[in-house]
């Protein structure tokens, strides 16, 4: 384990980036563990509050991924054990700014509503974006070995990216940025029926393909939809308020 640990990540350079990914996954669980505690009103946990104003933990995640960043990059140019200590201290800013991604996106706390799924959802994206990165697979690679010019490839693999999440199908796109070959089967196939792609070119014009997405939808998509929702109300909590959202306007 050392071995490794030595070749693959400390040679390669990648201990700021390892310490940033373990930084975030354990800051995101030991941040649900406390909402959770606090929400159940068990012990000492409780929520910060100055006088009526409650702060929410995004505060200090920005606080946090600023100190790291700046910190990043007076070190940069040091070693890369100050450079690790100045992520890990971005990763854990990071997990408490992504763990209330819904109240930024929605300008409105939903963190224990439907809406806030999406907090999660994003954790979990970075989560798995770092990882493949650690494993050293690189976005938009253009080293295939093959004779065709490799602003070409970039550019093709951008527009079949934005094909593929225009067709509704998000982790397809985002892991086909670093495994081409995915992107080229989620351009092709029949895009989910809720997509821009389907309301720009299924709906009104052609019932059979609408029909036929929605058949596959609820066949394939709705049981590992079902699956998700149930492993991330394991590790993050259940979202069972009733949304607040619906018929709200913004001023």
């Amino acid at each position: 384990m050392g071995n490794w640990f030595e070749q693959s990540i400390i040679a390669t350079g990648r201990l700021p980036l390892f310490c940033f990914f373990v930084a975030l996954i354990v800051s995101f669980v030991a941040t649900r563990i406390n909402v959770r505690l606090i929400r159940a009103k068990i012990g000492w946990f409780r929520d910060v509050n100055v006088g009526e104003m409650h702060i929410h933990h995004v505060v200090f995640g920005v606080v946090l991924m600023l100190v790291g960043g700046v910190t990043g990059l007076i070190v940069s140019s040091a070693s890369q054990v100050s450079y690790a200590a100045a992520a890990s201290i971005f990763g854990i800013g990071s997990a408490l700014v992504l763990d209330e991604f819904a109240l930024i996106l929605h300008l409105h706390d939903v963190y224990w509503e439907e809406e806030g799924r999406t907090s999660v959802d994003a954790v979990f994206v970075a989560v798995a974006v770092t990882g493949l990165l650690l494993m050293g697979l690189r976005p938009l690679s253009w080293d295939y070995g093959t004779p065709v010019n490799p602003a070409v490839l970039i550019v093709a693999n951008l527009v079949l990216a934005v094909v593929t999440l225009l067709k509704g199908k998000i982790w397809t796109g985002l892991v086909g940025l670093f495994v081409p070959v995915l992107l080229m089967v989620g351009a092709v196939r029949l895009a989910r029926p809720g997509s821009p792609w389907a309301h720009w070119f299924f709906a009104g014009r052609s019932s059979r393909k609408m029909a036929k997405a929605v058949h596959r939808e609820e066949r394939w998509r709705r049981p590992v939809i079902t699956a998700k929702i149930a492993f991330q109300e394991f590790v993050s909590g259940r979202h069972d308020l009733p949304s607040t959202r619906r018929g709200r306007r913004l001023p």
